[in-house]
């Protein structure tokens, strides 16, 4: 025979084997959420997030310089066109004193003087950072896109030298 307790119990036990593990959680008085990256200060990397992720809808990471030591997530937009969402500094490149991020190489430090503000520590290995500032376009093409511009070609000129020389 079976008690008043037992059949509550499973009467319980019933709705719990109905319930999705989602549905399951939000019951619970505290919840189960997962920690989002970076926030606990365990990872591998350092987080700099120059956009917000509402702004894309797929992701990708591209090794920057040497492998491993600096990712850029990329997001892509409804539009189509990817930008920069996050930056990853491998925490052998770089140090937090206080609550600014300190560069320990020369690529590291690089990308942090290229966003347009200086990262703000959020929590953990979280950091908040403007992109770097948008040029007008009236003012393009800049010192430095002439300069860029002025080597490519210097070197599709030699190319075409050395190719050449190796024809004849």
């Amino acid at each position: 025979m079976t008690t008043d307790k037992q059949k509550e119990t499973a009467k319980e036990n019933i709705k719990k084997a109905e319930m999705t593990p989602r549905e399951r959680a939000a019951t619970q008085p505290e919840g189960k959420k997962r920690a989002k990256p970076g926030t606990k200060g365990e990872g591998d990397y350092f987080r700099i997030a120059v956009r917000s992720k509402e702004q894309f809808t797929m992701f990708r990471y591209h090794d920057v310089g040497e492998k491993g030591h600096i990712l850029r997530l990329a997001g892509k937009r409804s539009s189509g066109s990817w930008d920069t969402q996050v930056w990853l500094i491998s925490k052998d490149d770089a140090h937090i004193e206080g609550d600014t991020l300190v560069a320990d190489t020369d690529d590291a430090r690089s990308v942090i003087e290229a966003l347009g503000s200086k990262p703000k520590h959020v929590k953990g290995d979280v950091f908040d950072a403007k992109d770097r500032p948008n040029v007008p376009e009236s003012k393009k093409p800049t010192q430095a896109q002439k300069k860029a511009r002025l080597e490519n070609v210097k070197k599709a000129q030699q190319t075409r030298r050395t190719r050449t020389a190796k024809k004849e």
